[in-house]
Parts: C-alpha cells; sequence; structure tokens
C-alpha cells in the first residue's frame, strides 16, 4: 500500500490554473471554420481557457499585406473575423505575429503545406511600417483598454531552421524593429520572445534587450519532454525513455531563473513534439499532462497545450478519427482523455496544500474550493520505465465531516473513446450515431467512494491503473470546513 498524508490545516499555497490562461491551435486561417470556432467555443466553456495562439496572422493566405502593381495594400479584414470571434466567445488573442508576408520575404524558403514564409524581411522599415499599422488598426478597432490585454510574441521558434533562415542577431534585430513599432502605439501594450523551441536563447535574448535598452515585457518560449533527448525527429519512445521523470518541472524553474524576474510563458507544449503520436490519444498523455501541469503551477503564469484540436493542417489534413494529433479533441470534436483531464483540474479550487508521501510513479496532490476538497492521484511512467496498478491509502488530517464523496477515473477503461473506435476496427469516416457513442465512451462517470473518517481524519483507498489520472472529490458543508475548521 502507497501511503500518503495531508493536514488540511497545515501550509496551503494559491493555485493559479496556468493551463487555463491560454490554449494552442495550428494556423490562423482555420480559426475562419465553423467546426474550429465551435470546439474553442466548448473549450472556453467547458475548461475556462481565456486565450488562444496559432501561428500565421500575417501569412498570405489571410491576406493582410500584398503587392499590386508595386503598391503595398493592407488587409485586416480575415484577422478581425478570427478576433471578433475570439472577443465574442470572452476570449482573447495570444498574439504570434508571424510569419513573412510574401512581399516582405527575402527568401523564397516556405513551411508547412501553406506556404509560410520564413526568412527575415528585405526591409525592416516595411516590416516596421506593416506592425504599426496593424497594432494600431486593432486599438481603433478594439480600444486601448482591450488591447493592452493582449500579448504579443516576435515570430515563432527562430532556432530552429525550419522557421526562421536568419542568424539570432537577424532575429534580435527583428524583435527590436517590432517592439519599437508596437511601443510606438502605446508603450503599455505587452511584447515579448523569444518563443524558442527547447527554451532556448533566454539568457542570450534579455541581454540583448537590456544592452539595447528594449522592453521584454515577458518571456515566452517552448518546451516538450522529447526535447530532452536533444533531438527534434528522434522515435518519440526513444526520446521519452531518456527523459527525466521530472522533466518539465525543472525546465520551468530554469527558464523562471532566467527570466529575471519577467513573467514566463509557456507557449507550447504536448506529451511529445511528434504531431502524429498515438500517445496523444491515450490515457497516457491525460496522465503525463496532470501531472506536469500540477508540479509547473507555482513557476510560470501560463502553460499553454499545443493544441485545442485535432483541426490542424501543417502538413497534411487526414481524415482518420484518431490519428495521434495533437489536440484535446479529435476532428469530430470527440474529447480525448487529456480533454477530460482538463475538465478535472478546471474545477479544482484555487488552494492547494502540502502533501507528504512519495512513490516512483503515484504523485497524489489535494486542492481546496468553497464547498469541496479534491484527491488528485496519477500514475505515470515515461515509456520503457516500469509502472504497475498501485493501491493508495490517502490520510487527510483535521478534515470537516464530508458530505460524501465521488470518484472520477481516466485510464485504459474509463474516458478513452479511443479504445471503442478500435474495438470497431478503425473505421475511416464516422456517422453521426458513432460519435456520438464514441463522445458517451470519453465522458468522466462519478462513482461513489468509500472512506473512513473518525476523531476528523479521514481515510481514502484508492487503485490507481498504469498511466491513470484519478480524481476524488470530498463534498464539504461550507469554506469554513473546507479550512479545517471542526
Amino acid at each position: 500500500m502507497v501511503a500518503f498524508s495531508c493536514d488540511l490545516q497545515g501550509q496551503s499555497t494559491p493555485l493559479k490554473h496556468v493551463w487555463e490562461h491560454t490554449v494552442g491551435s495550428g494556423h490562423a486561417a482555420l480559426a475562419l471554420r465553423g467546426d474550429w470556432q465551435a470546439q474553442l467555443r466548448r473549450c472556453r466553456d467547458e475548461l475556462g481557457v481565456q486565450h488562444v495562439r496559432f501561428h500565421g496572422i500575417l501569412d498570405d493566405d489571410l491576406g493582410t499585406l500584398i503587392c499590386q502593381n508595386d503598391q503595398f495594400l493592407y488587409s485586416f479584414y480575415n484577422a478581425d473575423l478570427i478576433f471578433d470571434f475570439l472577443r465574442g466567445i470572452g476570449m482573447r488573442p495570444f498574439v504570434e505575429l508571424s510569419f513573412m508576408p510574401w512581399t516582405l520575404a527575402s527568401t523564397d524558403k516556405t513551411v508547412f503545406h501553406y506556404q509560410a514564409h520564413v526568412s527575415p524581411p528585405k526591409d525592416y522599415g516595411d516590416w516596421a511600417t506593416l506592425i504599426h499599422k496593424l497594432v494600431g488598426h486593432w486599438v481603433d478597432r478594439y480600444g486601448l483598454d482591450e488591447v493592452r490585454q493582449w500579448f504579443f510574441e516576435v515570430w515563432n521558434e527562430p532556432n530552429l531552421t525550419a522557421f526562421w533562415t536568419g542568424k539570432p542577431e537577424d532575429y534580435f534585430r527583428l524583435y527590436q524593429t517590432t517592439v519599437e513599432a508596437i511601443k510606438q502605439v502605446d508603450g503599455q501594450i505587452r511584447v515579448g520572445g523569444p518563443v524558442t523551441a527547447m527554451a532556448a536563447w533566454v539568457p542570450e535574448f534579455l541581454d540583448f534587450c537590456e544592452k539595447q535598452h528594449l522592453p521584454a515585457d515577458f518571456v515566452s518560449t517552448h518546451y516538450y519532454p522529447t526535447d530532452a533527448f536533444g533531438k527534434i525527429g528522434a522515435d518519440t519512445v526513444t526520446q521519452l525513455a531518456h527523459a527525466p521523470r521530472h522533466v518539465m518541472r525543472d525546465q520551468a524553474a530554469k527558464t523562471r531563473e532566467q527570466a529575471k524576474g519577467r513573467p514566463v510563458y509557456y507557449t507550447e507544449w504536448n506529451a511529445s513534439s511528434n504531431p502524429r503520436d498515438p500517445l496523444h490519444d491515450e490515457p497516457y498523455t491525460a496522465a503525463f499532462v496532470t501531472k506536469t501541469l500540477m508540479e509547473v503551477d507555482p513557476l510560470v503564469e501560463a502553460f499553454s497545450f499545443w493544441t485545442f484540436s485535432d483541426i490542424f493542417s501543417e502538413n497534411y489534413f487526414p481524415s482518420i478519427p484518431f490519428q495521434g494529433g495533437f489536440g484535446l479533441l479529435n476532428l469530430q470534436g470527440i474529447a480525448k482523455p487529456v480533454y477530460r483531464a482538463y475538465e478535472i483540474l478546471h474545477r479544482l479550487g484555487g488552494e492547494r496544500l502540502d502533501v507528504d508521501g512519495q512513490h516512483d510513479t503515484v504523485d497524489v496532490w489535494v486542492a481546496r474550493g468553497d464547498h469541496a476538497i479534491t484527491v488528485l492521484l496519477t500514475n505515470h511512467a515515461f515509456p520503457r520505465h516500469p509502472i504497475d496498478t498501485q493501491q493508495v491509502r490517502v490520510t487527510l488530517d483535521h478534515a470537516p465531516q464530508p458530505g460524501g464523496a465521488t470518484v472520477e477515473r481516466i485510464d485504459a477503461d474509463h474516458a478513452n473513446p479511443r479504445a471503442l473506435w478500435h474495438a470497431w476496427g478503425e473505421p475511416k469516416y464516422l456517422r453521426a450515431e458513432e460519435v456520438a457513442r464514441l463522445e458517451a465512451a470519453s465522458a468522466l462517470v462519478p462513482e461513489a467512494q468509500a472512506y473512513d473518517y473518525a476523531n476528523g481524519t479521514l481515510t481514502l483507498k484508492v487503485s490507481v491503473a498504469p498511466h491513470s489520472v484519478t480524481a476524488v472529490t470530498i463534498r464539504v458543508p461550507s469554506a469554513a470546513a473546507a479550512n479545517g475548521d471542526q
């Protein structure tokens, strides 16, 4: 029996819910699709996400800037349609200023099937004019108070040759040009970087900004556990097998230290960087994500999952319902196990309590809200590491008299729609009734949870399967009772 304990009158800290700040999407043009909008609205309503980030707001398929008869033509209509929708559902953009409009690009190199240009501008002055006009337009349209609540990143992963043909100093010049253009519109609009893969360049970026007396209102970067192996594109299982158990927490702590007091926003991460990874559709990712988010919550201001949907088209647009895509939701909007993990996390209260106990694969957290105490358990290990079902005992001292308890599970047999799809023979195209059955199979199903209670001590005994999330919700009569008052 694995034992953990928590004193409900002991040390507590705020639980910030940094996972709700921002969620990722693939490509700006997708935001004009009705199914993309419906899925994002669902994430807003059910998961509480506040911002969305995507590539390509400056790409040619939005027509933001084109050249005709040697004249620049600026058109912000499509970008406005996207941002109007976001504001209409109570969300805001985390603006990634990318990629280079064709008419400004200094080379013809592109990335992705939609041919995003990834070179520095031929003329940095023309880039500055575009940024100044665009941000000024948004201030005129949405108001200064509104745009001051947005975030502006400069580019995407400039340390990777796939996304940036220039040198580091070219990126730093792009940042300088961009931040100066935006601050000319308003000095309080938030701009940051370096938006790098593998949490790279943070000290170098901040050193450049300090030397040039440039504002860097926040630090943003990306990290995936596969990055710990040091090679992008290597076999996913091999990469993950070499990743340290707390790699995401440790990397976030390192970036926080490097940021020198600035807010830290991780604007991309997932269980792996492989866009077609079967693990993304499995309970494995739900367990990894839950563990990671609970560990990094004290260290950062945002931890933005890449992405909210499998409506995603960087290389091609596959039709397979469970294709290993990055999304919380699949193409048809069926909730994957990781979506249900976010649903559980969203319902946690705003206070976390210290928990005593340790195990090689099991982690336990206790969160408190106004009318509930949640005991959250994960059983997770990276591939090729041993993991088994564990029997766990959790003791809560100074507990109020409970009003009952329920348990919700995400594992191979619960909230796992891919298992049903696999049992059907993995059909490529789904009928409406099949979508409904798979969505039902994805649901969290609360069940009664037994417990012992005596003299202010509440004891739970829970079985946790490999690669699983288990949430026990204990109802308490009031906020005062939740704080352990008898």
